[in-house]
């Protein structure tokens, strides 16, 4: 059996909204400090928010206060009681929840099983068809729901961050974290799911904290708002009280913020080219049909969707991984397959959705990662062995360039924050001559600095003359990048106009496929 949670005594913890506290919190790795002597209170019902830019502390303070980390120093209060956490069961039988920026689910099980098993009192043989009534009760009272018989690797990436959010609601966590809860979300749907989720806080059912670097959610939905910069709290106050600049301000210091570079040059000849293109969706049940899209030299075009309408499916056509019925995909006017070696001839880079397990080899170093297109290239020729040195010396200066923040560059690129995997795999794509760049939501899960600096890049390779096909389910990025917008909807491209002329409530019909 296990020890119970010390420190809370024998009194039970009052009913409803939990109020936590950290007083003093630090966390020390070696001679590195992560967490500075850091105090923040949420109080019984409030919804808080965390700011700061990544690497400035947020992943390692709620680490603490969950038990994966156990702080150097500094007291964490539950209910206004010490409470000494050994490990996340212990934080889940206080009633304490998170909803993690990587997804925490089991791929290979349906949404109901997820469900099931995530319990602590999960019987050892499960009377299905009473777990299921008990399931299509609970989803009933949502304000969004996912198909209870879907496996989750089917899901494409807003359904997963909606289902880890429904899985700590039905374990009934009364003091929940959100880590970038709405990254793959659409404008409508973040609002639909923060604003239940401040509902429940209203009501004091449960108290929030909040990972986020979208101030229009922090405006909306918060009631409070800290600020960390380099393992420091930096800045707090009510939302109320606060402009968006002055969050900005706090998060950055005295650096000026990025702005986003000027658009240059005139649009070229077709790059990208799709025509007649049939593929099985990820229900098996459906078809992705693209009958005709172009990509032109020197453009953004940006697509637009709600999550699960055929994006992660055509990334995977594009990048190889999933099979054509009919139809046929062409770069600078040849057949493409999309193999390392047409890739490497025709200058095609990918930044996929969830780089990390996507586009990298997590247990493999930071260096090694980045050297993954060049290792066996020696200028334009083959390399016969490999340089170790020049490897080491080379991710070195991207890891600069790109503003990488990595302690160890060759300990393993899982221990980056999300946002220095996403600059790290930046660094791989966008080193060297780029003809086509094929993107599926660069910015997910990133802090404000990090967010205009890969825009930037997106956009300064669009200058230098790539062709640059952007899938996002984050209608601003799409908007604020784009030279021309389509829409996916039902795995078809349902609409198209110049970004000029856009308006995002046309576009949001059609996303909806609500449009006549």
């Amino acid at each position: 059996m296990r020890p119970p949670v010390t420190g809370i005594g024998a009194d039970p913890l009052p009913a409803g909204a939990l109020e936590v506290e950290t007083v003093g919190m630090t966390m020390r790795f070696g001679s590195f400090t992560a967490l500075d002597d850091v105090s923040i209170r949420i109080a019984p019902g409030s919804f808080h928010a965390l700011l700061g830019e990544n690497g400035a502390g947020k992943s390692t303070l709620v680490k603490c206060i969950m038990g994966f980390y156990h702080a150097t120093a500094g007291q964490l209060l539950v209910a206004r009681r010490e409470a000494e956490i050994g490990d996340p069961r212990d934080a889940r039988a206080l009633g304490m929840g998170m909803v993690y920026q990587h997804f925490t689910l089991v791929p290979s099980l349906t949404v109901a099983e997820n469900l099931v098993i995530s319990r602590a009192d999960a019987p050892v043989v499960i009377d299905w068809a009473q777990e299921r009534a008990g399931l299509e009760a609970f989803m009933s009272a949502m304000p969004f729901r996912v198909p209870l018989d879907q496996p989750v690797a089917r899901l494409a990436a807003g359904e997963k961050q909606k289902l880890e959010i429904l899985k700590q609601l039905y374990l009934g966590s009364r003091f929940l974290i959100l880590d970038e809860p709405t990254s793959v979300l659409t404008p409508d749907e973040a609002d639909e799911v923060l604003g239940h989720v401040r509902g429940l806080c209203q009501a004091g059912e449960i108290s929030v904290l909040m990972i986020t670097h979208k101030f229009r959610e922090v405006t909306a939905f918060a009631d409070e708002v800290s600020v960390l910069r380099r393992g420091r709290l930096v800045g707090q106050g009510r939302v109320a009280d606060l402009t968006h600049d002055q969050m900005a301000a706090m998060m950055i210091g005295e650096e000026k913020a990025l702005r986003p570079m000027d658009r240059q040059g005139t649009r070229g000849a077709p790059v990208l080219e799709l025509r007649g293109v049939r593929a099985v969706d990820r229900s098996g049940l459906k078809e992705i049909s693209i009958d005709a899209l172009t990509v032109h030299a020197g453009e953004i075009a940006g697509i637009a969707g709600i999550s699960g309408n055929g994006q992660m499916e055509l990334m995977e056509v594009l990048t190889g991984q999933r099979a054509l019925r009919a139809g046929e995909v062409r770069v600078a006017g040849e057949a493409y397959g999309a193999t390392r070696q047409e890739a490497q001839a025709h200058a095609v880079r990918y930044l996929p959705e969830e780089p990390l397990r996507n586009a990298c080899a997590p247990r493999m170093s930071v260096i090694e990662n980045i050297a993954f297109r060049s290792f066996d290239r020696n200028g334009k020729g083959p390399r016969f062995w490999l340089s170790a040195a020049e490897m080491r010396a080379r991710g070195r200066d991207l890891i600069a360039a790109f503003k990488v923040k990595a302690a160890d560059p060759e300990g393993p690129i899982a221990a980056l924050s999300g946002g220095n995997v996403q600059r790290a795999v930046l660094a791989r794509e966008l080193t060297g001559a780029v003809r086509l760049l094929v993107i599926s939501n660069p910015c997910f899960g990133l802090d404000f600095a990090a967010v205009a600096d890969i825009r930037a890049r997106i956009v300064a390779a669009r200058n230098a003359g790539a062709a640059v096909l952007l899938m996002s389910e984050d209608l601003d990025e799409v908007l604020e990048l784009s030279d021309r917008v389509l829409v996916m909807s039902e795995g078809r491209i349902t609409y198209e106009v110049p970004a000029a002329e856009a308006r995002v409530a046309e576009i949001g019909h059609h996303m909806g496929g609500h449009a006549a």
